[in-house]
Order: structure tokens, then C-alpha cells, then sequence
């Protein structure tokens, strides 16, 4: 891929005198010695009088932090800590896969991190996510249009800050509900299972999970009768249809995180600030956000017309975002086809099916994969996106 440094644009906007607030962190509690890689974690203000300050963690390359590329990565939820992606999907730790005992959990390397080839930029956003707060009342709210402007000002001030990392390719990634609001302001895109129209995508659960053999031929045929196809914003007044759609309620299984994430050892090993310790969550859905994108396939067709390059990919097994709805949305942009529905291979398995479109858009399936795909197939998806960042086929 070609390197972008579009973000220089904007750089001389801003006095260089801000003071960056990051520390190094060398040991983390529940991880046997020193850490094997170079973590950061710091908070950067945005919004007028720095009102928000948002928390992240900053890994630094295992391979050549001086020449591999910036990936800046965003959880979806919205609200969701992105702890996630770093212990659960792509950073360089993952817990110990025992039975929980009652003690502090355990952390192990992770074989497939995807910074063994690029240096990775996690942010807790919006505000009020993970260990990411509001100094006043009147700033401890959110929505799609105020979080892509808070992402806009935090990069701009981080890249001031770390002036090492500016002349580098940035790549901006994300998944799940981060697919509303990263084509907002991002040129060049690495989308995981994106959540990118809700009509389109909730009105894919249903046909995806009887495709899938999740549900009897009875249940989705009550689903179709009771619900007349419309899953997106039941109405409450169609009480069947509410009954029905009860099935696909699910239920949280990440516990040892937050064991983790609570413990006061860990919280000062991170350099948390004490303003922002509250009850932590994971996904904090209590929180106040306003959804004002219900779709971003149009800044998907704007940035498709600038010849950025885009990676979108899916877990065949996702029920929240269906690749079905993925696939839809894709097809509605009218772009034609430059490598058509193939296999593609790991270690001489099969670990998708991919195809390209004029617009240099991959999408990819990843074989077995659930939502958050590189969770599920970790060797898969680091194959995936080596070979994409590195501009070669799947």
C-alpha cells in the first residue's frame, strides 16, 4: 500500500506546546516479568478546555517500530473499552486459558498479535468508555458526529506529540459499531465485521442465522410471519414479533477482564488517573450517546471515488453484523469486480473467501469466525492483514 500522511494537512492548525500525559509501562501485574514490547498509556484532551480526556495505550512494533506502519484502532459497542482489542483480539496479551480461581487473572503472550508488524494506537472513545472521562457535566455526553470530531483532535495532538511516527503510512481500523463513524473522517480504512447500515445489517440476522442453521425452519418461519421481515426498530406494539426476537438476546462472557481491569494494582500500573476510576465495564451501554449515522455507506462511496485503499472483513459465523448484510451494502456501491469470489489459504487450509472491486476495496470472509473475528482465528486474520498491509493479494 502506498503510505498516506494525510494527517499532515492538518497538523499546522496546532500550537506544538500541548503537554502530552503518557507514561512507559514496563510491568503489569499478572504477567510473569517484564513485558516484551514496548507499551505506553497516557491521556491526550480534546474539546474546548480539553473538557474530554480520552485514555490509550499506545504498542509500539515488535518487529520495526521506526518503519512499520501507525495503526490507530477503535472498538466498536459504542462505548466498548478497547482492552478488548488488545486482550481478546489483536493485541500482543491474551489471558490464561484456566479455570478462574478467585485471584488476579493471568497474562500470557499472544502468538498472533498484530503488532508483531505494526505499531498500534488503542483509544478508549467516546468519552465515558474504559478508563476515558469528562471533566464537566456538559461533556459527559456523546454521538456519531462528536465522537469522529474527537478522534479527528486526539490524533492530531498525538502525532505532535510523538513527531517519530508522522512520516510513517497510517492505517485507521476498527470493528463492529466503529463502521458508522471511522468512514466519517478517515481516507484510508481496515474495517473488521463493520456495522455499516442498521437496516440493512439487522434485517440480515434473521435469513443468516436460519442459513446458518441456528434456527428451526418453525421459529424463522414465525420470525417472517410475526415480524414481516422488519427487524430493524420492532415495534413494541407487535408483541409476537418481540417474543420471537427474545432468542438472539445474548449474554456477556468476558469476566476476567473485568477482574483484571478492577484491580487497584493494575489501575496504577497503567497510570489511571484516579478522576477517571468509577465502576469500569467493558461496554458501557448506560452511557449517554446520541446515534445520529444510521448509515455510512455514503462515506464509504466518497472515499471509494479518492482511490484509498479499504479492507473490509467478516467472521461467516457473525450473527450481530451478517456478512449477507456486509456483502449488500458492498454490492450497492456499483463497483465492478477486479478479482472475482476465491479461496483463500492458510498453512493450506482454507481460511475465507475473498473478492476485490475496481474501487480497491478486499472484502474477506474469515472461515469459523465469529463477530470479533481475530478473537476466534487469530493465525487467519494476522495472515489477512499482513499480506493486505503490505499491498499483496489474499
Amino acid at each position: 500500500m502506498s503510505p498516506y500522511w494525510l494527517i499532515l494537512l492538518f497538523l499546522s492548525s496546532l500550537s506544538c506546546h500541548h503537554v502530552l500525559s503518557h507514561s512507559k509501562v514496563e510491568l503489569l501485574p499478572g504477567f510473569d516479568g517484564p513485558l516484551p514490547f514496548t507499551l505506553r498509556t497516557g491521556y491526550i484532551g480534546v474539546d474546548e478546555g480539553e473538557e474530554v480526556q480520552l485514555f490509550y495505550y499506545f504498542i509500539e512494533s515488535e518487529n520495526d517500530p521506526k518503519e512499520d506502519p501507525l495503526l490507530l484502532w477503535l472498538t466498536g459497542g459504542p462505548s466498548c473499552s478497547t482492552i478488548s482489542a488488545i486482550v481478546y483480539e489483536i493485541g500482543p496479551l491474551k489471558f490464561e486459558e484456566i479455570q478462574y480461581n478467585g485471584s488476579l487473572p493471568k497474562l500470557v503472550s499472544r502468538q498472533y498479535a498484530w503488532t508483531k508488524m505494526a505499531n498500534i494506537l488503542f483509544v478508549d472513545l467516546p468519552v465515558g468508555t474504559g478508563f476515558s472521562y469528562a471533566k464537566t457535566p456538559r461533556a459527559n455526553y456523546s454521538g456519531d458526529f462528536r465522537t469522529s470530531s474527537h478522534v479527528n483532535q486526539f490524533l492530531r495532538k498525538w502525532l505532535v506529540n510523538y513527531p517519530e511516527f508522522i512520516s510513517q503510512s497510517l492505517y485507521i481500523g476498527g470493528d463492529s459499531y466503529s463502521g458508522f463513524t471511522l468512514p466519517l473522517f478517515f481516507e484510508d480504512m481496515l474495517h473488521g465485521n463493520p456495522s455499516t447500515d442498521r437496516y440493512i445489517d439487522n434485517n440480515h440476522i434473521i435469513p443468516f442465522a436460519h442459513g446458518m442453521g441456528l434456527i428451526s425452519d418453525e421459529l424463522f418461519e414465525e420470525l417472517e410471519r410475526t415480524c414481516g421481515g422488519e427487524y430493524h426498530n420492532v415495534d413494541p406494539n407487535k408483541v409476537e414479533c418481540v417474543n420471537n426476537m427474545k432468542a438472539f438476546e445474548a449474554k456477556e462472557g468476558y469476566e476476567l477482564v473485568y477482574y483484571w481491569m478492577a484491580d487497584r494494582n493494575v489501575q496504577e500500573a497503567l497510570h489511571v488517573r484516579k478522576e477517571s476510576i468509577g465502576e469500569w465495564r467493558r461496554c458501557n451501554y448506560e452511557f449517554e450517546y446520541s446515534f445520529e449515522v444510521e448509515s455510512s455507506v455514503k462515506y464509504h462511496a466518497k472515499l471509494s471515488t479518492k482511490g484509498f485503499r479499504s479492507l473490509i472483513y467478516s467472521g461467516d459465523h457473525d450473527l450481530v453484523v451478517p456478512f449477507l448484510g456486509t456483502q449488500a451494502w458492498i454490492r450497492s456501491l456499483n463497483y465492478s469486480i477486479v478479482d472475482d469470489w476465491r479461496r483463500w489459504w492458510v498453512d493450506g487450509q482454507i481460511a475465507g473467501f475473498t473478492r476485490t472491486y475496481s474501487n480497491r476495496m478486499t472484502f474477506a470472509t474469515i472461515k469459523g469466525a465469529g463477530h470479533t473475528a481475530p478473537e476466534y482465528k487469530p493465525k487467519e486474520c494476522l495472515a489477512m492483514f499482513e499480506r493486505w498491509i503490505h499491498g499483496n493479494p489474499l
